[in-house]
């Protein structure tokens, strides 16, 4: 009688309960789920509406279940059918103008067509609505097919809305390569269920389901390759500012590190200098910005804003393909070629309808807002409903923590300029100015706050945005071009460097105010270094007639406050404030305020920012500013560098897809035998001690396995003892013999038998594998006689 060797693997045709196929299957359904759910989920996060989401998903799933065990199909697809109408009336209804979408199909074909090439949800007006609306239908359908076994059908259904959200762009790599994995999985482990599959059918499909994801991992790290890579931690280089921000049209994503391009780029003739402002974006969703409402064509005339205003006239001349209008804020009019095919947006910004080839020119004029500091202290906080709505929208999963750093930080400003002024301040007087910066993880302004010591100006101008919007106030993220280098007496020539983002703050009866805490001299010192560089190399395009070889900076023209709004050299004071006009040209020549004087509350707010002073919250003692960060959570470093932030945290798609790829590792090494001969192979090298019997047997069973693989295995009926003779054993495996004897027949063994018959086998085993019999723990079986 043989000792008992372990076997795992060797049966790789069992079957396997059916239940526990129909189980993978549903496994595969929820992946699927979670793929698309995943996309609105973080939809309705960024625009607040989370919470009813969720009761709807639930409601859904479970009326999928519960219709799935007693509906007949042809019921079930009828009221499908209705809950996308409902969902869809529902949607129409909620928007400007919605119910014309259901009498226009044109419009509504278009708007369908522009989904399907790429428009992202977060892009579409009332983008919570429209994600409630939705997720019913595939929901209810995906788990009534699934609880039915009709499983094929489960996977269209699920793998339908996944393939939209492809189509949208909104779902990234991981997401789709999940999704796609559960839909393979949902249709190859429910064939199996309808076939009574064993348990070598559910290793190959888990097996094929690793292979998937590893095959596409493997061409997005391809060099050359085109794809994403799936597992990239997001730090890598943003190219240009100009690239990033000006060219993004209707998404800015927040990079890391990014350079600055000297190119020229346009031209401008105007009596004063602006910001020249191509965008602005309303929707924030922790890490990029986005644009909503649809574009309509420029027909002649544009509203003024609704404050006092001065005209400004500027014509431009392009250098080289241009794909913006820029045009000081607001703009009202635009003339010249251009203007028949112009788009204005939602944020009244201009689009040209092509590319601007080098050499177009076209007029703007202007309605520059030309309001006071006094002003704005009295604008007070009615804001009109769309505009709160719209301007105040932060994510859900934004940190509570900036919100109460704000807070903070603002305890003492009485008013919404004050408050303004004082993140102004804050921000430009305790951050430090790179370009050279890895992109933050998470929430950017989270990030930018208690995290990172330096940024550029997207990470101010996002910062500052959302620490506006914690405090109720509308705030947006407007992108364009600096004056740039002023070559004559109304003249300015604008680079790719000149590129910038600040931010507009919304003040009833004075509409859009530009602020900018991105500080200056920094800043202007990185653009003029650039372009001292680029002219060193010789480098084409960077200087016309009017600049080679001037020396005046490129983003500074001879008296104009580049930053608009804040003079940031000194804390507020009366004197300063008298002649600070917050939101007109950064001439600073928009309007005199001549007998205004700041409020005490401003002056002590406005000096606890400049200073690096924030209120800490207790007593009412100030403390600094990166004494509140580090209170607040901060990890930056005390010699101004970040800290390593370690290894990134994977998501939880990435999580998943890494536990699938290591299940089917696991199913195809147990379908090859590999874990069986892992497992021998560990058995055979190392004996846990129990009690002297059990010791013997096993380690008897251990030599015979491994006298089987170097000579036969012992035929039944065959003693222990004639078995040893007749393959001419040594005497110590003879020895071992005698004790198995003695353990299994006598019922009499020692500890100190025990022990030796285990260490006996251990030098055995040692010698085997230190001369070369390697497959100790192999997959065959040993030979038949000799």
């Amino acid at each position: 009688m043989s000792a008992r060797v372990p076997s795992i693997g060797s049966q790789d045709t069992r079957e396997i309960g059916v239940g526990s196929l129909r189980a993978l299957a549903l496994c595969a359904a929820a992946l699927v789920a979670l793929s698309y759910l995943t996309v609105l989920y973080r939809v309705t996060d960024v625009v607040g509406t989370s919470g009813r989401f969720a009761f709807v998903i639930a409601g859904a799933l479970l009326a999928g279940v519960l219709c799935g065990r007693v509906l007949r199909t042809p019921v079930a697809l009828v009221l499908g059918a209705g809950i996308v109408a409902l969902g869809t009336l529902w949607y129409v209804r909620s928007i400007p103008n919605g119910v014309r979408l259901l009498v226009d199909a044109s419009q509504f074909s278009t708007d369908v067509v522009a989904l399907l090439t790429g428009l992202s949800v977060l892009r579409v007006v009332n983008a919570g609505t429209w994600a409630i609306a939705f997720v019913p239908a595939p929901t209810f359908l995906l788990w009534y097919f699934a609880i039915r076994r009709r499983y094929v059908l489960a996977a269209l259904c699920g793998g339908g809305a996944l393939g939209l959200f492809v189509l949208t762009g909104d779902a990234g790599t991981p997401l789709t390569l999940l999704g796609v994995v559960g839909v393979a999985g949902l249709v190859g482990f429910g064939e199996l269920d309808h076939g009574g599959g064993d348990l070598r059918g559910a290793e190959s499909v888990a097996s094929v389901l690793a292979a998937m994801i590893v095959v596409s991992l493997a061409l997005s790290i391809v060099p050359g390759g085109a794809a994403d890579p799936l597992f990239a931690d997001g730090g890598g280089d943003g190219g240009t500012i100009e690239a990033s921000l000006v060219n993004a049209d209707e998404q800015v994503s927040v990079s890391g590190a990014v350079s600055l391009s000297p190119q020229v780029r346009f031209r401008v003739e105007s009596e004063a200098p602006a910001y020249w402002r191509v965008g602005a974006y309303d929707r924030y969703t922790g890490s990029d910005w986005y644009r909503t409402g649809e574009t309509r064509p420029y027909d002649g005339s544009l509203s003024d804003p609704p404050g006092d205003s001065r005209t400004l006239t500027q014509t431009y001349e392009t250098s080289g393909q241009l794909g913006v209008l820029p045009a000081a804020w607001r703009p009202t009019e635009l003339d010249g070629s251009v203007a028949d095919t112009a788009r204005v947006t939602a944020t009244g910004s201009l689009r040209p309808g092509a590319d601007l080839p080098a050499g177009t020119t076209y007029t703007v004029r202007s309605e520059v807002p030309d309001t006071t500091a006094a002003e704005l202290q009295n604008a007070g906080t009615d804001y009109p409903d769309r505009i709160a709505e719209r301007y105040t929208q932060l994510p859900e999963s934004t940190p509570e923590r900036v919100e109460g750093f704000t807070a903070q930080l603002t305890a003492n400003a009485n008013t919404s300029y004050e408050t303004a002024r004082v993140v102004e301040r804050w921000l430009e007087n305790n951050k430090r100015y790179s370009l050279d910066v890895e992109r933050p993880d998470g929430d950017v302004a989270d990030a930018f706050i208690f995290d990172m010591e330096a940024g550029y100006c997207v990470h101010y101008a996002t910062t500052m945005t959302t620490m506006l919007r914690s405090q109720g106030i509308p705030a947006r993220f407007v992108v364009g071009y600096m004056p740039g280098e002023q070559v004559g007496e109304n003249e300015w020539v604008v680079r790719g460097l000149d590129s910038h983002a600040w931010v507009e703050v919304y003040f009833p009866d004075e509409g859009w105010i530009r602020f900018d805490p991105t500080p200056p001299g920094p800043r202007e010192n990185a653009e003029a270094q650039s372009l001292e560089n680029a002219r060193a190399a010789g480098q084409a395009n960077v200087d016309t007639n009017g600049t080679s070889g001037a020396s005046a900076s490129a983003s500074s023209p001879s008296g104009a406050n580049t930053n608009g709004t804040n003079v940031t050299s000194e804390p507020f004071s009366a004197d300063s404030e008298a002649n600070d006009v917050a939101g007109g040209d950064p001439g600073g020549d928009a309007g005199a305020v001549g007998d205004e004087t700041a409020t005490d509350s401003e002056n002590a707010s406005a000096s606890n920012a400049t200073s690096g002073l924030a209120p800490s919250g207790v007593g009412g003692v100030a403390q600094s500013g990166e004494a509140a960060a580090s209170q607040n959570g901060s990890n930056a470093s005390s010699d101004g560098e970040e800290e390593s932030r370690g290894l990134p945290v994977p998501t939880r798609e990435r999580l998943l897809l890494g536990l699938i790829v290591f299940g089917g590792v696991l199913a195809g090494a147990h379908r090859s035998g590999a874990t069986g001969r892992a497992y021998r192979a560990v058995w055979l090298r190392r004996q846990r001690r129990r009690d002297p019997p059990t010791d013997v047997e096993r380690a008897f069973a251990r030599l015979e396995y491994l006298l089987a693989r170097e000579h036969r295995e012992r035929r039944p009926g065959e003693t222990s003892r004639a078995y040893l003779a007749a393959i001419g054993a040594d005497k110590r495996a003879r020895r071992v013999g005698e004790f198995y004897e003695h353990a299994r027949y006598a019922e009499r063994t020692s500890d100190a038998e025990a022990a030796e018959a285990v260490s006996l086998v251990d030098e055995l085993v040692a010698e085997r594998s230190r001369f070369g019999l390697g497959r100790l723990g192999g997959g065959g079986r040993g030979r038949r006689g000799r």
